[in-house]
């Protein structure tokens, strides 16, 4: 697949924004990707991550916004299951209001 140069270099600027925001902001947020707590496997920033390595921009940019959406959808499942368990517990998604 033939990719511009400014798609490149897009892609890998997202790369480095994200792998700042998993260094220095992630770990101080105070909750997990719900989407990982719920189904397992990786956090949404480490999806976007790797699908911006493997997809073009824009197919990388649908699939994000897809995943944020069931990310969203996992995080009113656990308020939810915690809330019919007794618990008080907020779930906040990865990216607000998608």
């Amino acid at each position: 697949m033939q990719t511009s140069t400014f798609e490149s270099v897009t892609q890998i600027t997202l790369i480095n924004l994200i792998s700042g925001y998993q260094k220095s902001i992630s770990p101080k947020k105070g909750f997990a990707c719900p989407h990982r707590l719920l189904h397992g496997g990786e956090s949404c920033s480490d999806y976007v991550k790797n699908i911006l390595t493997e997809q073009s921009l824009v197919s990388a940019l649908e699939s994000s916004i897809q995943r944020f959406r069931n990310c969203a959808l996992a995080s009113k499942t656990l308020t939810s299951a915690h809330t019919n368990a007794g618990f008080r517990c907020i779930v906040l998604p990865c990216c607000f209001p998608l």
